[in-house]
């Protein structure tokens, strides 16, 4: 909700997008998808900025839109922002990328769907073809968490040529601490399927209930089908690890580590997207459970020992609702695609 009653109210909009991309996908995910789209109060979008919000693991971008209590939901943050003076105005657009795995890291998978091809090729021509808005230079795209991960990555594989500028809260990086501390709990979890990732899924979506353990074994799921899908097995599914001791299959892994923006960063293509970004801004709380601030230390120093502007910050928080951090990317963001 508004915290005053005096803002004025920006409005949203919903497109539906049949996508090819996603058409296939071995989960059996639906590929028609919603698009939410905010437009600031006394705009009709066209010759805005475009910002593309891209939500957390277990959450959809419709999350962000829908009402929230005791605080704001992200139109209503812009809307504040944007009464304030504290940015100026713009586009945002709110996808809707859950998936049956809980969640989406807005790259391409064998498993998951062409999540990157839908985004690029797919959301933007809809969204900027309908609202007048974005466009070569002036498209941002920032999230938190699974989605601080998608606004990095695409920051790193198409800075310069799709994104202008991007903002990466706590962000996957860092993958042997942030992933690999998860298996044995995974494992103790398949365990109870006869290490069936089939038995489990039916498991989880029978239940009248699914407890926080359930789910973060479900995570480490989506990440498997995510960097490394095998199309051969039930749902794309592999696992890096041996199911038994939880040994790390080198080779696996090293597919997982490929796709660690980290391990991304320290490539000469990589770099050179970065540095024709307008504005690149990351953080994480020193607290974050899921150690991310160790990778997020890691890619600011080689960000800053190859000469990469940017932004970044430590705030006293851990990992759980940090969505007022939004107070200082968003802003960012907004003045670097609007100069």
């Amino acid at each position: 909700m508004h915290r005053s009653a005096d803002t004025a109210a920006g409005t949203l909009e919903s497109l539906a997008i049949d996508s090819t991309a996603l058409a296939g996908n071995l989960l059996g995910d639906p590929s028609r998808r919603r698009v939410d789209v905010y437009l600031p109060p006394g705009h009709d979008g066209r010759g805005l900025p475009l910002l593309v919000d891209l939500v957390g693991y277990t959450a959809g971008g419709p999350s962000h839109t829908n009402w929230r209590a005791f605080t704001e939901n992200v139109p209503e943050r812009l809307d504040r922002l944007i009464a304030d003076g504290a940015m100026p105005p713009v586009v945002c657009a709110f996808p809707d990328c859950f998936t049956r795995l809980g969640g989406n890291q807005y790259i391409n998978s064998a498993a998951m769907g062409r999540w990157e091809d839908f985004l690029l090729q797919e959301m933007l021509p809809a969204v900027e073809g309908r609202f007048g808005c974005g466009g070569e230079g002036r498209r941002g795209v920032f999230g938190k968490s699974s989605g601080g991960y998608g606004a990095i990555v695409h920051a790193m594989r198409h800075g310069g040529s799709v994104w202008a500028a991007a903002a990466c809260h706590s962000g996957d990086m860092g993958f042997e601490w942030a992933y690999l501390p998860d298996f044995p709990a995974l494992l103790r979890r398949l365990a109870r399927h006869d290490y069936s990732i089939v038995r489990f899924m039916e498991a989880f979506e029978a239940a009248p209930k699914r407890d926080d353990r359930a789910i973060h074994a479900l995570m480490s799921l989506a990440m498997a089908a995510t960097y490394d899908p095998d199309p051969r097995q039930p749902f794309g599914i592999r696992l890096p690890v041996d199911l038994r001791t939880a040994e790390v299959i080198d080779d696996r892994w090293a597919n997982w580590l490929a796709w660690d923006p980290v391990v991304l960063a320290q490539q000469a293509p990589v770099i050179e997207r970065l540095r024709m970004l307008k504005g690149l801004f990351i953080d994480c709380g020193t607290e974050d459970q899921y150690n991310l601030v160790f990778g997020a230390r890691r890619l600011n120093r080689l960000l800053s020992d190859r000469g990469v502007r940017h932004r970044y910050e430590e705030f006293d928080d851990n990992h759980s609702s940090i969505d007022y951090r939004m107070d200082v990317s968003l802003p960012y963001l907004a003045a670097a695609l609007s100069g």
